[in-house]
């Protein structure tokens, strides 16, 4: 016992710096990888996302517990919760918000009603997919589809609802729509299981090219 409480007042400064450290990450802000082609092409595989774990709440550290909401996720967000329906760790983009209702036909979403704007991203094509340019009632952002409007190759995941999005919870999908275990498989997402908000990719390792980084992609802006 006394030669633990020494080495304890011995190493003070270090344990002191990792509990500080392992509090900051778990409140404050975080890193979390990617290993998935699910947010292509906004994110991709080997990117490691800066996570602002105060975005929405100030939570009670190593817990899910909220002393004081901050702010709700908005429409375009790119949101990273602890899925219980998956049991694991999301990277996902918000579509619906509470009380939103829903459609996507043939990869067309609709919001309220409303069919949102494609445009053509470049002639970027990959494997029969396409890059366009979502416009999400302001906010543009490029996605990564198989089909659009009956062009193409449609898969079962491109259309659903209408869908209204109930209170407290969101409906996320991946940018690569036709490839991305979102609110299609997963459900509505409780607010409660959103642990911050990035737009920053930190640094990128390619899976395909030995881990080497990818130096295009140091704190690139989502």
């Amino acid at each position: 016992m006394t030669r633990l409480l020494t080495l304890l007042k011995q190493n003070r400064s270090l344990i002191l710096f990792v509990s500080l450290m392992l509090v900051f990450r778990s409140a404050v802000a975080d890193w979390n990888s990617v290993p998935t082609g699910s947010m292509k092409p906004t994110i991709v595989e080997g990117d490691r996302l800066l996570v602002n774990k105060m975005a929405y709440d100030l939570r009670i550290p190593f817990t899910h517990i909220s002393i004081v909401k901050l702010a709700d996720p908005q429409r375009g967000d790119i949101v990273i919760f602890d899925s219980k329906a998956s049991g694991k760790k999301l990277v996902k983009r918000v579509i619906g918000l509470p009380s939103d209702t829903i459609s996507m036909r043939d990869n067309v979403l609709s919001i309220n009603g409303k069919a949102l704007q494609y445009s053509d991203a470049s002639s970027q094509q990959d494997d029969a997919s396409e890059i366009r340019v979502e416009n999400l009632l302001g906010l543009s952002h490029q996605v990564k589809l198989a089909g659009i409007s009956g062009q193409g190759v449609i898969t079962d995941q491109s259309s659903f609802g209408p869908i209204t999005v109930p209170a407290d919870h969101y409906l996320v999908l991946g940018d690569n729509r036709d490839h991305s275990a979102d609110s299609r498989m997963i459900g509505f997402v409780p607010r409660a299981e959103i642990v911050g908000r990035s737009k920053t990719v930190v640094f990128s390792a390619n899976y395909d090219n030995y881990y080497l980084p990818r130096q295009d992609r140091f704190l690139h802006s989502l």
